[in-house]
């Protein structure tokens, strides 16, 4: 019996076609949530950082800490061990991490021309069409930026299932019927090439996080995995190109399923930009909260120069609403602002996100707010000017911190 994915645009009865199929296949059904609570269990992020990485655009962190492609990379763990293990139906985004060439794999789409899906939509909600396209859009909303972060263009192209079916031409009923006329046919049997390929994908994943937890990006490089052997394709520019392909060399071998490793240059080798990998000794995650713009502007470029890579915000309401969307590591903040001050920022940050280190800057504090700021959690308190190798030196404290409390 095959695992089989439906991947649906809103309002095109998906609701109604899933279960049907599991129940006519005799198997369990899956949503995103549920995968993502067996996911959960052995991967090192909760529920709601993997729901963030398979829904929600990059946070503004993520060009530093990667958070988005771990979850990815997990969570197409997950979708292989459930084409290993059992027989399914997986309705949602998660389906759209199915790879080609999974032969008990069946990847569905239910779609539906726009203008009927808001008309479908503005019945079930009771609203006008206007206001039912815009609800259209914002619940699509996830599926393209999922595609776009997996490079796919549109989410409902037809080159990324092995069926599509219109909605708007399709009835309900005879949308199941279709699904389990392939489900059913014998070239969707389980067969021993088709475990492999799915033995693959999880090797791809394991690959992807060991690339990761060494710094690297999995975007500028691309995997592939098949019968074992593993294809890494370097996609950014390189200075010592013949180091790098022995170091991923050596880290791809260690990695379980992998049994032969080939290292290339891809066609994003040929961009300008320079390969980078993470340095975890240095914060990901980095937040500078300063009213001053030009200060903290440049204070972010030298940061830069030294590896460390940092959002900068203005004040303190523009910082809380910043950190409750996305959690930095560390905070620089300043004291002396417009509207909410540093010392009130501090409070509630060590309130309502207590991992967060804080380090104070500022160039108008005095010996009782240096107090205050300690007693209410700071990891330091600096004056302006700063030596820039003090605050760098300092952030690398506050990291090393973090890391002995997660280890």
């Amino acid at each position: 019996m095959p695992v089989v994915t439906i991947t649906s645009g809103a309002f095109c009865a998906a609701d109604q076609v899933a279960p049907a199929v599991a129940r006519e296949l005799g198997c369990q059904m899956l949503d995103d949530a549920a995968l993502i609570k067996r996911v959960a269990v052995d991967a090192p992020m909760n529920e709601a950082k993997l729901r963030r990485a398979l829904s929600d655009k990059p946070g503004v962190f993520n060009n530093f800490s990667r958070e988005k492609e771990r979850g990815l990379a997990w969570l197409k763990l997950g979708l292989a061990k459930l084409l290993g293990e059992d027989d399914a139906v997986l309705l949602g985004l998660s389906g759209m991490l199915a790879p080609a060439g999974v032969g008990h794999l069946l990847r569905v789409c239910l779609i539906a021309e726009t203008r009927w899906r808001a008309k479908a939509a503005a019945g079930a909600l009771k609203v006008d069409e206007k206001e039912a396209l815009n609800r259209l859009r914002r619940e699509d909303e996830p599926a393209f930026l999922l595609a776009e972060h997996l490079r796919r263009g549109d989410p409902w192209s037809g080159d990324h299932y092995d069926i599509l079916i219109p909605l708007d031409k399709t009835p309900p009923e005879q949308a199941v019927q279709l699904i389990l006329e392939h489900a059913r046919g014998r070239q969707l049997r389980t067969t021993p090439d088709s475990l492999a390929a799915a033995a693959d994908l999880a090797t791809a994943a394991r690959v992807e996080l060991a690339l990761l937890d060494k710094g690297h990006n999995p975007r500028d490089l691309s995997v592939e995995v098949r019968g074992g052997a593993a294809r890494i394709a370097i996609n950014k520019k390189v200075m010592m190109l013949s180091r790098l392909e022995d170091d991923l060399k050596r880290l791809v071998m260690g990695v379980d399923g992998v049994k032969s490793v080939a290292v290339e240059v891809g066609p994003g080798y040929y961009q300008a930009d320079v390969y980078l990998k993470t340095d975890f000794e240095l914060p990901s995650k980095v937040l500078l909260v300063d009213d001053e713009r030009e200060f903290v502007q440049t204070l972010s470029e030298r940061l830069l120069m030294r590896e460390i890579g940092s959002a900068v915000v203005y004040d303190g309401q523009e910082a809380l609403s910043l950190v409750a969307e996305d959690e930095p590591e560390v905070v620089v903040l300043d004291l002396k602002m417009p509207g909410i001050d540093g010392i009130e920022v501090l409070r509630r940050l060590k309130r309502d996100h207590p991992a967060v280190e804080v380090i104070i800057l500022t160039g108008h504090g005095s010996a009782k707010d240096r107090q205050t700021c300690l007693e209410l959690g700071a990891f330091a308190y600096l004056e302006k000017p700063v030596d820039i190798d003090e605050l760098s030196a300092t952030m690398r404290a506050a990291n090393e911190k973090l890391q002995g409390r997660r280890a």
